[in-house]
């Protein structure tokens, strides 16, 4: 890895996820393109949250105060500049988009992370695939993510999420409401048990770690507002289809 990629502390949590979410290979989704979209969406609220940029109020997405620096800035105005404010769930149907997930593979190709594949040729689009260029990101997350499921499982429990309305405004500070880490040389940091979470929304988490503890994690992504928002957006899309199957 060279001076310039990012370690995997550093990737915003849009490009972690789908990092994760792409054979290394041959560059193409492991999960299918809506859950892909989907959970990419959720991943960038969850970012925008954790730098402060935006929480939740009572039942509705608010910007804060916070301008941080991020990738993610025209998402952030969009919220913004939303004359009332919307659910979580809206938020991730507006943001679930091939523009999206495509925006987030090509800054990690920019930072020499995944390679671009495939353009247009004599006429005829070829897909566009993401293989990965430099292991060593991809490697650190599941090492990261690793020792989170089976160094600390005991840190890895939901927040609680028994907060009332009157507390909502708090709630808009950074991070608010998700998973606790607490200082201790074993328990994973916030980023990672966040991680972990949207792998789970997405169906991921059980092919990456075949021994882990989807009940504990499955647990955290109906308990953090972003991932809860991703998972109920795939659920609607799955029966949808599981209907459209039969008919």
């Amino acid at each position: 890895m060279n001076a310039e990629t990012p370690k995997a502390a550093e990737l915003s949590l849009p490009q972690a996820f789908l990092l994760l979410a792409t054979n290394d290979k041959n560059g193409k989704p492991e999960v299918p393109l809506f859950a892909l979209r989907t959970t990419v969406a959720g991943a960038i609220l969850a970012e925008l949250d954790l730098l402060g940029a935006l929480g939740l109020q009572g039942k509705y997405v608010r910007a804060t105060g916070t301008d941080p620096q991020t990738d993610f800035q025209h998402e952030l105005e969009l919220i913004r500049g939303k004359s009332r404010p919307r659910t979580p769930k809206w938020w991730v149907s507006v943001l679930d988009s091939r523009a999206e997930v495509q925006s987030v593979y090509e800054g990690m190709a920019a930072l020499g992370i995944v390679e671009h594949v495939g353009e247009k040729h004599l006429g005829r689009f070829r897909p566009v695939r993401y293989p990965h260029k430099d292991h060593a990101p991809e490697a650190a997350l599941l090492e990261k993510i690793e020792a989170a499921l089976t160094g600390a499982p005991a840190d890895l429990e939901a927040p609680d999420s028994g907060a009332t309305d009157a507390e909502a405004p708090d709630s808009t500070k950074p991070g608010a409401g998700a998973p606790d880490a607490k200082p201790d040389a074993t328990t994973p940091d916030v980023r990672t048990t966040v991680l972990i979470a949207l792998l789970q929304a997405a169906g991921l988490l059980g092919k990456l770690f075949p021994a882990a503890d989807l009940t504990r994690a499955s647990e955290l992504a109906r308990d953090y507002w972003p991932t809860r928002a991703a998972e109920d957006e795939l659920r609607l899309t799955r029966l949808a289809e599981e209907e459209a199957a039969t008919l």
